[in-house]
């Protein structure tokens, strides 16, 4: 079926009872068995539960996926990830992802003997050096947050199979609408379901997609072992929410592509980063492997002061942590997003004090590019 034909339906039936349309919420914690070691499939609601299920079926659909596992947030589905792994291993991660990947590994998971190599994987040759004898997975964003570095899927899929590594990579800026990973040979899809497949920042949540047989086993047991998982009212929610996705992505797209032209032509900023820009550096290889370009800009404004402008007086951009709701919201990846990532490692990757983030929503753009302008005057 087409994409929007998915998101609309795959994983959902009319319920059987009563015939509704829409999944129903199954707001329950066990299920009643019809006798001792008989039931219906049904036990406990850590375990199963019928609206998670799903969101889980829908999203691996949209994904190109066999299977999806859903979690209470993309760092409780990041943290399940490091199960795939063990004390005295080494992955190999974008060095620009984010900030809160960065500080769950970095500060959290070399605690357990995980050890990490922050590199730039726009270059190919860059993850090739850094493997060593004890490397178990290849860890990516593409593209990246907040810089928009691309990485190259099919040679990191390459790369990972030659060396037997488990490749893994965050979606969440792309949304299974505009890049699916899986396709180009990448083992891992990770979403935090807050952004796009969320897409009205009122629900917080992640999902783990695979088409591997091994790799969902142990995950799904995780899932249930660890419970970290989302409630029934948040799946719905985001079930809810997948219906309209093709629609915003769409315009996410038309908007950002827009509003970055604006930034570009009107020389309010030192730099614009988008992916759809023909300067980008790697604008052929987002053609290549993306459908669009999405829905986030960032642009260096040249000083701290000149970025606090545009942060403290817009009005119809919200300054606020997250992205990817209808709304467009403004950040600080600086002093909000990435703050736990050292500022020598941030400045590395063009991250500075001056840099700021849009996440460009579907409101007029004639008003998006209006608010930009006036905060500046």
């Amino acid at each position: 079926m087409g994409f929007s034909t998915d998101a609309i339906h795959a994983g959902q039936i009319p319920d059987p009872v009563t015939g509704a349309v829409i999944t129903p919420l199954y707001q329950t914690s066990t299920y009643a068995q019809d006798e001792l070691g008989k039931h219906k499939g049904y036990e406990y609601g850590r375990t199963q539960n019928r609206t998670r299920e799903a969101l889980e079926a829908n999203i691996a659909a949209l994904e190109k996926g066999k299977y999806g596992i859903a979690f209470a947030s993309g760092l409780a589905a990041t943290h399940a990830l490091m199960s795939l792994v063990k004390a005295g291993d080494h992955i190999v991660i974008s060095n620009n992802v984010y900030g809160g990947t960065y500080r769950l590994f970095e500060q959290n998971m070399t605690n357990y003997g995980l050890e990490f190599s922050w590199i730039d994987t726009s270059d190919a040759a860059n993850i090739e050096n850094a493997i060593k004898e004890n490397t178990k997975m290849i860890f990516v964003e593409t593209p990246t947050n907040p810089m928009l570095v691309l990485t190259d899927l099919e040679k990191v899929a390459e790369i990972s199979k030659k060396h037997n590594l488990i490749s893994v990579c965050d979606n969440t800026f792309m949304s299974p609408y505009f890049q699916n990973p899986l396709t180009f040979g990448i083992d891992i899809v990770l979403h935090s379901t807050t952004k796009y497949l969320g897409g009205h920042s009122d629900v917080i949540g992640g999902i783990i997609l695979t088409s591997s047989d091994e790799i969902h086993e142990r995950i799904r047991y995780i899932q249930n072992a660890a419970g970290g998982i989302p409630s029934p009212f948040d799946c719905w929610l985001i079930l809810r929410s997948t219906k309209t996705l093709a629609v915003r992505m769409k315009q996410h797209d038309e908007n950002a592509r827009a509003f970055a032209d604006f930034l570009v032509k009107s020389g309010l900023a030192e730099k614009v980063i988008y992916p759809g820009l023909p300067e980008h550096p790697q604008h052929e290889l987002a053609k290549k492997q993306m459908r669009g370009f999405g829905g986030m800009v960032s642009a260096d404004f040249g000083s701290l002061e000149r970025a606090k402008k545009v942060l403290n007086n817009v009005k119809v951009f919200t300054l606020a942590e997250s992205l990817g709701g209808v709304e467009s919201l403004i950040c600080h990846p600086a002093s909000m997003t990435h703050a736990t990532v050292p500022k020598e490692e941030r400045e590395k990757f063009g991250l500075t004090d001056s840099l700021v983030r849009f996440s460009v929503g579907i409101e007029d753009v004639e008003d998006l590019i209006g608010d930009v302008k006036r905060a500046l005057i």
